[in-house]
């Protein structure tokens, strides 16, 4: 059943937040969201992303029901984006990944994995081994290059920044009330009381760590560069001895690349070995990379759970927070969006347990709230 007319409390205005009030508003709520930051998203790590959507890619190092999210989110993009008012970028190109001869027993290790994972998630199309003549007609830039690598057929990318402002264009057609540089946490509201939000979704990542002290920041690290001289087609990842680069191309010859992963939440610049790191790899691809200019040198934490997989929980009536998207934000967002609904609409989650997504509810008049047997996991 449809949710009724309700009040929404929105703490947060990264992807998870300005999709919920986008989509909530759409549906005839009255959504007020609140935010830290300005409209830019200046603090939030939707904002420091490549937001590829590579599921099969991103099962080498993460389980099944993200994976799933991941191909979920293959078709709901297209569905999200279409009704916007401002033009978002969006490719689903598939995923290119080669290597370095150096680096052929690892390549051959990824692949035996990338194939065996693509077999438990069957939805997946299998990926595709290409020869030096196979990988110069998929992206005939890379020609001479390289003599081998996979690709990865149906998996997509969009532009991080577009997206962001296109949802506050959104939020404004449909009437969202915006407070920003207003932090709010739940214990500033009582839903359903007199003159109170009938729900409070809190969607702050980091923010949240005061209520949900599990939470952790996962430094990321990612150069954003202008290379008129290159030109890629897909996102393309170069295997590399100690973690995958990544190199996401969007409009007008801009290319986020990045790889780096530390356990910190250290939010000061770049270090000078990450930079050299990624910046050296670019230019191992393409040496058109030497002659580009590199608009931004970011940093961002991911927020975290501590087992890299996202939860949902109500820690109490009224109050549903949403958190641990990791670095899988962009690929998994709309299936976390669709799962939250569903259990605004009917106290529950279907999706969820396709997903194995770990949800911790409060009991109906019913009984218990349906939960996955991964609950546990995550929710400390």
């Amino acid at each position: 059943m449809p949710l009724s007319p309700s009040s929404f409390a929105i703490l947060g205005a990264g992807l998870m937040g300005r999709l919920l009030a986008v989509e909530l508003a759409r549906q005839g709520h009255r959504v007020d969201i609140y935010d830290a930051g300005g409209p830019a998203a200046e603090g939030s790590a939707a904002t420091v992303a490549a937001a590829m959507l590579a599921p099969l890619a991103e099962s080498a190092i993460t389980e099944p029901g993200v994976v799933r999210m991941g191909h979920h989110a293959l078709t709901r993009w297209p569905q999200l984006l279409a009704p916007l008012a401002e033009p978002v970028f969006f490719q689903q190109a598939g995923t290119l990944i080669v290597w370095h001869r150096q680096d052929a027993a690892e390549a051959q290790r990824l692949t035996r994995q990338l194939e065996t994972n693509q077999r438990t998630v069957q939805e997946l199309p299998s990926l595709q081994k290409l020869d030096a003549t196979g990988l110069a007609q998929a992206e005939p830039t890379l020609a001479h290059r390289f003599a081998q690598g996979l690709y990865l057929p149906g998996e997509g990318q969009l532009d991080n920044r577009q997206l962001l402002a296109a949802l506050v264009v959104e939020m404004q057609r449909l009437a969202v009330r915006t407070h920003w540089h207003a932090p709010r946490s739940p214990e500033a509201f009582a839903p359903g009381q007199p003159g109170q939000p009938d729900w409070v979704l809190d969607c702050r990542g980091l923010g949240a760590r005061p209520q949900w002290a599990a939470l952790r920041g996962v430094r990321g690290e990612v150069a954003r560069i202008h290379a008129p001289d290159v030109t890629l087609q897909r996102p393309t990842r170069l295997v590399h001895p100690r973690y995958p680069i990544y190199i996401a191309p969007k409009e007008d010859h801009l290319f986020v690349i990045g790889a780096t992963e530390i356990e910190s939440d250290d939010l000061s610049p770049a270090s000078v070995r990450s930079t050299l790191e990624l910046l050296s790899a670019a230019y191992a691809v393409h040496p058109g990379f030497g002659e580009g200019r590199i608009l931004e040198l970011a940093t961002q934490c991911r927020p975290t759970l501590p087992d890299n997989l996202p939860a949902i929980r109500q820690p109490r009536p009224g109050v549903l927070e949403i958190n641990g998207l990791y670095r899988h934000g962009f690929m998994i967002a709309p299936a976390m969006l669709d799962v939250t609904l569903e259990v605004l609409n009917a106290g529950q989650s279907q999706l969820s347990q396709r997903f194995d997504l770990a949800l911790d509810l409060e009991p109906t008049p019913e009984g218990p709230a349906r939960a996955t047997d991964s609950a546990a996991r995550a929710i400390a």
